[in-house]
């Protein structure tokens, strides 16, 4: 019964009066599903707010309760998520700076906006992860200087900021310039030297896998320099020092950076880690020579993520098309060709560059038409569900190709209800086909019922609002919890069932 309700508070069909009942019983489940109803209106909101506390989150963020909503004596987190919007008054924040639940104080922590005494007691909190929070956010004369505070936590937070002065990061990155921290994660739970054990056996242990200290921080420091270099205010020239770094993980950040010269990149490319490689290849910062340099790759990861590069020269990604699996998706470089370059990939006597254009959902009508007639079938899959197509056509490419192409044929904006109904009796059949149906706004009755066959299409189809009444009705009662609630947020469903359901609260 809960999960129908749950499914009725979500359901657009549901009369006010049943709105009303179910906001007067709601728990916190229903509370989250009537929180997401477009109809709900301030006043219910707010009562909805006042009767589940946990609601009140939601709907602050989503704009339906205002400050005269909310009491900050009771409804504590829903008048953080207002101050987190920057929409509560100075007097919440310092109401909460003095919270007695720690991770309340951490919230208001990262909330924009703070007044400079509620920034100064929280930076003076007795607990480190509300400091840490506030050295996340912080405006730079406050990050400044929570980046000498004596526990590396808080530190590793600030390395994250991006507000964080320039110098002050590359402080970090270094450690020249800062007082040595004297608290880690580490030294604080274990007697140093220590090194944790990757497959620790204690539950809930709170260290991470592989954290260490002899006193000196180890693991720790390596987290403040990833930080660091993960955070593009951080000056290039601290970065580029960490190239050849021992650690992977720390030449990896480097790889990443969108501020990376040519001659930083020039070593990664040759690093023996082979993620480093690849996260260099995808970097639009890189010039033609390293992307050339990169395209004879041994590893096809480094490959994949070259072709992935939105500044990749056409001719290197033509000539990655042939020998590495780049998968179905529309390449950045695909996507802003232009008009001519279009016409040239359309045209290709190769198979995989074909494909790489077909991706693209704004083909002028000639080009997309041209590949639905394709003779191979990898870019007839790629180019189907694009809109525009006729059904002649797409009926075409399903008599051509078959079961390649029928999941594609299926998602098609296009599809018309006959070849959608046409698709879930293909033989032999496929099961993708049935959940593209099931989700397809043009799908009839006749198609959804074939779904409803299916475990994994079940509960989507239930929901389709061209499923016969009667149908819906039977599905409230499904063994399968998500068939049962999808049937009762659906919109056919009788009213006259949604009033029953109500009525035995």
């Amino acid at each position: 019964m809960h999960d129908l309700l749950c499914g009725l508070a979500a359901n657009p069909a549901l009369p006010t009066e049943l709105v009303d009942r179910l906001v007067a019983v709601a728990d916190d489940d229903i509370a989250g599903a009537l929180a997401g109803r477009g109809d709900l209106g301030r006043a219910r909101a707010a009562a909805l707010a006042a009767r589940v506390d946990g609601s009140g989150v939601a709907l602050a963020y989503s704009g339906r309760l205002h400050v005269a909503d909310i009491d900050p004596l009771t409804q504590a987190d829903a008048a953080l998520a207002l101050l987190d919007e920057g929409a509560g008054p100075p007097e919440w924040a310092r109401l909460l700076s003095a919270d007695p639940a720690c991770e309340r104080r951490e919230k208001l922590a990262g909330c924009p906006g703070l007044p400079p005494d509620v920034v100064e007691t929280l930076a003076a909190d007795p607990e480190v992860s509300v400091v840490a929070e506030l050295g996340l956010s912080a405006g730079p004369d406050t990050a400044a200087r929570l980046a000498a505070h004596p526990h590396t936590h808080v530190r590793r937070a600030v390395a994250a900021n991006e507000a964080t002065p320039p110098a002050v990061l590359a402080a970090l990155l270094t450690g020249r310039g800062l007082p040595a921290p004297r608290h880690c994660a580490v030294c604080e739970h274990e007697d140093t030297p220590f090194a944790h054990d990757p497959h620790c056996p204690r539950p809930q242990c709170p260290l991470p896998p592989g954290a260490a200290c002899d006193g000196s921080h180890g693991s720790a420091l390596h987290d403040i320099r990833h930080a660091a270099l993960r955070n593009p205010a951080t000056p290039t020239e601290a970065v580029v020092a960490f190239v050849d770094h021992p650690s992977a993980l720390l030449r990896w950040a480097v790889a990443e950076r969108p501020d990376i010269p040519s001659q930083a990149g020039a070593p990664l490319a040759s690093d023996p880690v082979p993620v480093v490689r690849a996260s260099l290849a995808e970097n639009p910062a890189i010039d033609d020579t390293l992307m050339r340099r990169l395209a004879s790759d041994p590893d096809p990861g480094v490959r994949r993520g070259l072709a992935h590069n939105p500044r990749v020269p056409l001719d290197v990604l033509t000539g990655l098309a042939h020998r590495t699996k780049i998968g179905a998706t529309l390449l950045p470089r695909i996507a802003t060709c232009a008009p001519a370059e279009v016409e040239e990939l359309a045209m290709s006597p190769e198979p995989a560059i074909r494909m790489l254009v077909a991706h693209r959902r704004d083909l002028p009508p000639a080009i997309r038409d041209r590949l639905a007639e394709d003779p191979d079938a990898k870019v007839v899959n790629a180019v189907a569900s694009h809109p525009g197509l006729s059904a002649r056509r797409l009926g075409a490419l399903v008599d051509r190709h078959g079961t390649r192409v029928l999941a594609q044929v299926a998602a098609n904006p296009d599809a018309p209800p006959a070849l959608l109904e046409e698709l879930t009796r293909h033989e032999p059949p496929a099961r993708k086909v049935l959940r593209a149906v099931a989700r397809h706004p043009a799908a009839p009755a006749a198609a959804l019922l074939v779904c409803l066959t299916d475990s994994r299409a079940r509960p989507v189809a239930a929901g389709h609002p061209a499923l016969p009444p009667a149908v819906v009705v039977e599905l409230l009662s499904d063994p399968d919890r998500a068939v049962a609630e999808a049937a009762a947020a659906n919109p056919s469903l009788p009213q006259e069932v949604m009033a029953d359901l109500t009525s035995r609260l």
